[in-house]
């Protein structure tokens, strides 16, 4: 369960999306003065180098950020994926792009001094690197890093003294037994704490288990009464291909989603412009495209 590291695919399409998704919430929710607590349920190490050779192995930054960042300046970006663009520089020095922020600090920098965020992390190494990583911030009691399950242990924090609460849930999926576990937990954290903002990402992949996941969730919601959202983004084919030898080639990543419940009001028209950008700019076949759904 531990050969998941996040390194090797920070900067990808899949982050893009996630991260202006994550962004453009976290514009919203931040402003109503009333505290606000996040939880990371899988934060990884929370800071990556695009230089490094986990990354420099995979090569997915190229066909994710560094594909906006090369973007011409003759077509303006959507401000979602501006403010994404934006707020990574705010990492790098001037004309850099060699750090790549994760989660944990994508929400430290947008929150308040009195929101609260609570990070879980289980993989040893990437727990230490990011108990280190939080250290350099020295944000005090704001920031608190746990190395204990997200998934059995982030709903004792619900719900929150000021009863705002936004949860990020994007493990690994390497054990096809998290695609129910995300379902369970939410299914929970929703009796616990019915008005809380929910956001799953999930993988887009030729498994029924990855199929479900959005249609169980989008089923919890209903049957709370809860607004939902669930935008996807695929760049390519997910079919197996051949080289010239003859050997078998796995596409990588080719799509995925998130599926928010209790949507800001405000995300569905900051991703309207975004999502066929992204496509635009990120897609590597014909098979590249979007969905952008809500109801409730």
């Amino acid at each position: 369960m531990f050969s998941y590291r996040h390194a090797f695919h920070a900067g990808n399409h899949a982050d893009v999306l996630k991260h202006t998704v994550l962004i453009a919430m976290l514009r919203h929710l931040t402003q109503k003065e009333a505290a606000l607590t996040v939880l990371d349920t899988h934060a990884g190490a929370g800071l990556y180098r695009l230089d490094s050779e986990f990354a420099e192995t995979s090569g997915e930054a190229v066909d994710g950020i560094q594909r906006l960042l090369a973007a011409p300046d003759s077509e303006p970006l959507a401000p979602a994926l501006q403010e994404y663009l934006d707020l990574v520089a705010s990492f790098n020095s001037k004309g850099s792009s060699r750090v790549y922020p994760g989660s944990p600090f994508i929400i430290q920098r947008l929150l308040r001094e009195h929101d609260l965020l609570k990070l879980y992390e289980l993989h040893p190494t990437d727990a230490k690197t990011l108990d280190a990583n939080v250290a350099q911030l020295h944000a005090g009691r704001q920031v608190v890093v746990l190395r204990e399950d997200g998934f059995g242990c982030v709903n004792k924090f619900l719900p929150p003294p000021a009863r705002r609460a936004l949860l990020l849930c994007d493990p690994s999926y390497e054990i096809k037994n998290d695609y129910p576990r995300v379902a369970a937990m939410v299914a929970d954290a929703l009796k616990r704490f019915a008005t809380g903002t929910y956001a799953v990402w999930y993988p887009i992949i030729p498994r029924p288990e990855a199929h479900d996941l959005p249609r169980r969730l989008k089923t919890l919601a209903t049957k709370a009464g809860k607004p939902w959202l669930h935008a996807t983004l695929t760049v390519k084919s997910s079919k197996l291909t051949s080289d010239a030898t003859g050997e078998t080639k796995r596409p990588g990543l080719p799509a995925s989603g998130m599926f928010v419940i209790n949507p800001p009001h405000t995300l569905k028209g900051a991703l309207q412009p975004a999502l066929p950008q992204l496509v635009k700019l990120l897609g590597q076949d014909r098979n590249a495209a979007f969905t952008l759904d809500s109801g409730g």
